[in-house]
């Protein structure tokens, strides 16, 4: 199910112009809901993008190192590291 949230948002000088000049016939966006939407909507992407990026990597590694370096690991092992590598 999905829900509508409204919020609000005080913009003034220069990032208020700047949205207003993205926003309307001068700009690429009908109006700033719709211009707020697709800068969320792109940073959600660049942000699953980097985890992404993070598990390659994080791959390469594991796959290039020696096996003799290679240690069992339950899953509650790995979700303590990475809870404890995320601050969390």
């Amino acid at each position: 199910m999905r829900h509508t949230t409204t919020m609000t948002v005080r913009l003034s000088g220069a990032l208020s112009d700047f949205v207003a000049a993205n926003v309307g016939e001068a700009g690429s966006y009908e109006n700033v809901s719709e211009y707020i939407r697709d800068l969320i909507r792109r940073d959600k992407e660049r942000s699953e993008r980097e985890a992404f990026d993070r598990l390659k990597a994080e791959l390469g590694r594991a796959f290039a190192a020696p096996e003799e370096t290679y240690r069992p690991l339950s899953a509650a092992d790995v979700i303590a590291r990475n809870r404890a590598q995320s601050g969390a």
